[in-house]
């Protein structure tokens, strides 16, 4: 087996553990940062919306241009009287995006490049977006937003509890918001690619987050029948038992996401990949830190609100208070083995081939 399958394998087990629930604060600490720094950058810089959205010009020229970006962004400029946003492309030919225009001026915009550019102006190809057609999809998007976060609370609130249906929705906003943030601060333009981006990544990580909270409903039902462990520690121990299966799951699902950002957007001048694959990027890794740092946690420190869960932290705390003036200091989990919940299985449960032998030798003896 591989270290990190061996890892993974005493992690599921129990035998070795991270503190995340009693560590939270420190997550909650980072995560209000990287929210603050998202926020900032929203409101400082805004976000840099497509022409789908605003209404514009697209030129596409033949390929294998010998023109630069900078001087084809020089030329669409003084032509049209408004910042443009040139890309080149695979093939070598040019995008040029020209917010603002009309269909008068888009035709004269047309003319003026094609001159700039040496080209005929039937070879230069031009498209005119109108701004209430990207309306109308930013629309449509904020309505499938609404009814997808809607719907995951109805769900996680009938399949779960209602802590757990908060602490997800939490979670994807937490997502949503880093993600948006971080296309504000870098500049990439929001486009429908992004939007569909945005919308791939909800599901993702929401289906992390029900992967732990499915572990943690089967460990702690009938937790106040037993004295052995808290609802927090029982929650640490889900986390670390789907640690690895997390971590898999989520380089697995970056891989190829990465190849699309940093080969394809990158070096092959596809610039229409890193609408898409940024949001996913970045959407893939918050949701894997949600789900572990801030959603189990989250629901750890709604539960042990409830009167139910107080009192059974104060009974555990009493009996290791107990052991500890008696016996000397104990771990979590006591040496009650009757109280214990059924969260540990594996080879430390069973009895040792050593002390079989003896007792078959016992046998014979008598």
């Amino acid at each position: 087996m591989s270290k990190l399958g061996s890892i993974g394998a005493r992690l599921h087990r129990g035998e070795i553990s991270y503190d995340f629930i009693g560590k939270r604060k420190i997550w909650y600490g980072v995560s209000i940062l990287i929210t603050i720094t998202a926020i900032l950058g929203l409101a400082v810089r805004g976000l840099n919306m497509s022409i789908d959205f605003q209404g514009g010009a697209v030129f596409t020229t033949p390929t294998n241009m010998s023109t630069s970006v900078a001087q084809a962004e020089s030329y669409a400029k003084d032509a049209s009287g408004h910042e443009a946003v040139v890309q080149k492309l695979g093939n070598g030919s040019l995008r040029i995006q020209v917010a603002g225009l009309d269909t008068a001026k888009s035709d004269q915009v047309k003319e003026s490049l094609a001159k700039d550019l040496k080209l005929n102006p039937e070879k230069l190809a031009a498209d005119l977006v109108g701004p209430s057609w990207g309306q109308e999809i930013a629309n449509k998007a904020w309505e499938g937003l609404a009814i997808f976060m809607v719907l995951v609370v109805i769900y996680l609130a009938i399949a779960f509890e209602w802590r757990m249906a908060v602490a997800a929705l939490v979670a994807l906003i937490h997502d949503i918001t880093i993600t948006t943030g971080i296309y504000a601060l870098v500049g990439f333009e929001v486009s429908p690619g992004t939007i569909i981006g945005l919308l791939t990544i909800l599901g993702y990580s929401l289906y992390d987050t029900v992967v732990v909270f499915d572990s943690l409903k089967e460990q702690t039902k009938d937790i106040t029948k037993q004295t052995r462990f808290t609802y927090s520690e029982i929650a640490n121990r889900s986390i670390n038992g789907t640690l690895v299966r997390s971590i898999n799951t989520t380089v697995v699902a970056l891989l190829p996401v990465a190849g699309l950002l940093f080969i394809g957007g990158g070096f092959l001048g596809a610039g229409d990949l890193n609408d898409i694959s940024l949001s996913l990027f970045v959407g893939l890794a918050a949701g894997a830190y949600s789900s572990i740092f801030i959603a189990t946690p989250l629901v750890a420190d709604l539960k042990e609100r409830e009167p139910a869960m107080k009192a059974l932290t104060k009974r555990i705390m009493a009996k290791r208070a107990q052991a500890a003036s008696e016996d000397g200091p104990v771990t979590a989990g006591g040496d009650d083995a009757e109280d214990a919940a059924p969260a540990v299985v594996g080879p430390r449960n069973q009895p040792s081939s050593r002390g079989r032998g003896r007792g078959r030798q016992a046998g014979k003896r008598r």
